[in-house]
C-alpha cells in the first residue's frame, strides 16, 4: 500500500507533528507489519480515554493521565513485537508520541506530583487540555485506520 506522509498529516490535521523535510515528503510503501501495527494501536486507542470523552461528573484525572501515558509502553511493545517490518509505521508513531503526547504527559506528571489534582481549578485545566489532546489523537487514530487499511471506527459512538 502506498502512503504519503505529508498528505496524511495535513488531511488528518496533525500539523503539530514536525518531521525532517526528506522524510515528510516521502511516498512510502506500507508493509503488512506496518498495517498490522497500525491496527493494533488503533484498537488500543479506541478503547482508552485518549479518544473517548471524559464527562465532567465522571472519571479521575490521575487515571486518565495514566491511560494517556500508557500509549508509550503500548506503542513500544507493538514496535518490538512486530520488529523492523514496522519502520514506516514508526515514522508516524514515534513523532506523535514525542511531539503530541509527551508534552502533555510531562506537564501533567509534574503537576500531579505537586498535588494539582487536589485543586478544582487545576482539574478543570487538565480536562480542558485533555479534550484538546483527544481531538489530536482522534485525528491520529483516523490516520492509523487509513494506514491499517480498515474502516475508521473513531466516530462509531456519539459524543456524550
Amino acid at each position: 500500500m502506498n502512503f504519503n506522509l505529508r498528505t496524511s498529516l495535513n488531511r488528518f490535521s496533525l500539523e503539530k507533528v514536525r518531521l525532517n523535510l526528506p522524510v515528510v515528503g516521502l511516498e512510502i510503501d506500507l508493509t503488512q507489519d506496518d498495517q498490522d501495527a497500525a491496527w493494533e494501536l488503533c484498537i488500543e486507542m479506541l478503547t482508552r480515554i485518549v479518544t473517548q470523552p471524559l464527562p465532567a461528573e465522571a472519571g479521575d484525572e490521575l487515571t486518565a493521565l495514566e491511560s494517556v501515558y500508557s500509549l508509550f509502553p503500548t506503542t513500544r511493545e507493538i514496535l518490538r513485537a512486530r520488529g523492523r517490518g514496522t519502520i514506516q509505521f514508526s515514522k508516524v508513531a514515534i513523532p506523535v508520541l514525542n511531539q503530541v503526547v509527551r508534552p502533555f504527559t510531562a506537564k501533567w506528571h509534574r503537576e500531579s506530583l505537586a498535588g494539582a489534582f487536589d485543586n478544582e481549578v487545576k482539574r478543570r485545566e487538565f480536562r480542558e487540555e485533555l479534550a484538546t489532546l483527544q481531538k489530536d489523537l482522534r485525528n491520529y487514530n483516523r490516520m492509523l485506520a487509513e494506514i491499517a487499511g480498515v474502516e475508521d471506527l473513531t466516530d462509531l459512538e456519539p459524543d456524550t
